[in-house]
């Protein structure tokens, strides 16, 4: 897989779903599911690997290192992976793209936020000057083998509406894939970037976040909006979190969970999801 497949894939006029994954067992999962895109999140990556929240902890290489198992894992599926702000200037820019690339993704985000930055949705988020943001895309673009470039801008809360809106429109001029105004707060936002950019011609993201800052809407309703590329970054997250709180408060309270086993996938489904068989069957080849 490689950008262009994913460029084919939007290209075809129906929105493109991807729910966000941490690990090569979540993208399995995403994979079986029967979706054919998934975003290596980088909330989910620094909330799982390092149980921090989405502050700018984690590195470039750990998030390629992520990736790379997630595409080895599930190889049909179309990898994007969160970039944040690049990990440094324009020349760091061109490490991440060749990592990124290396590590199978068919695309990144690359946003204008300071660095350390924080979650889209979070308080507190401050962007850097609009040229410096311009320059980091611009070496994305002309440094990429393939990669998809989407440029996500932070604007709207650290500045406000029209700025983002404005860093959009020149992030168009550099040459990248698709746009993103990060943390639009209601309907008439979404409905305003989506008449301002639209008419540029690239791909506009959304980015649907249960509590978040910005209306949850399908994919569907997105798209008649003018939306085509549109992330569910957290929702596994958030799901796998109340799942192992509720079995931990069983298994705090009775020591078994003998009496709720319909809360836990079977032991033979899991092989199941695992490949167990064919695993079984690649030791037979060569015993």
């Amino acid at each position: 897989m490689n950008g262009d497949d994913l460029r084919a894939r939007l290209a075809q006029g129906t929105p493109v779903l991807m729910p966000g994954v941490w690990d090569a067992l979540s993208a399995r999962l995403v994979a079986q599911a029967g979706f054919d895109t998934a975003f290596v999140s980088g909330f989910c990556v620094s909330g799982t690997r390092l149980g921090v929240p989405d502050f700018g902890y984690l590195t470039q290489t750990e998030m390629a290192e992520t990736g790379a198992r997630i595409s080895t894992s599930s190889p049909e599926l179309m990898v994007l992976i969160d970039a944040d702000t690049g990990y440094g200037s324009a020349l760091n820019v061109m490490r991440t793209v060749a990592l990124y690339e290396s590590a199978g993704a068919v695309g990144l985000f690359l946003e204008d936020q300071v660095w350390p930055k924080k979650c889209g949705h979070m308080a507190g988020k401050q962007v850097v000057p609009r040229d410096e943001w311009l320059s980091k895309l611009r070496s994305a673009v002309e440094s990429r083998t393939h990669l998809h470039i989407t440029a996500r801008t932070d604007a709207r809360a650290a500045v406000d509406l029209a700025d983002a809106i404005d860093r959009a429109k020149a992030a168009a001029d550099v040459g990248v894939d698709a746009l993103f105004v990060e943390a639009p707060q209601s309907m008439a936002e979404l409905e305003q970037i989506a008449r301002e950019l639209a008419p540029l011609g690239l791909p506009l993201v959304a980015n649907m976040i249960e509590k978040g800052q910005t209306p949850l809407l399908t994919p569907g309703e997105l798209h008649d909006l003018g939306y085509s590329l549109i992330a569910a970054p957290l929702s596994l997250l958030f799901a796998a979190t109340k799942a192992m709180r509720d079995v931990l408060a069983v298994l705090h309270h009775d020591g078994t969970t003998r009496d709720n086993l319909p809360m836990l996938v079977p032991f033979d489904e899991f092989g199941g999801i695992v490949d167990l068989d064919g695993h079984y069957a690649r030791e037979a080849q060569y015993r």
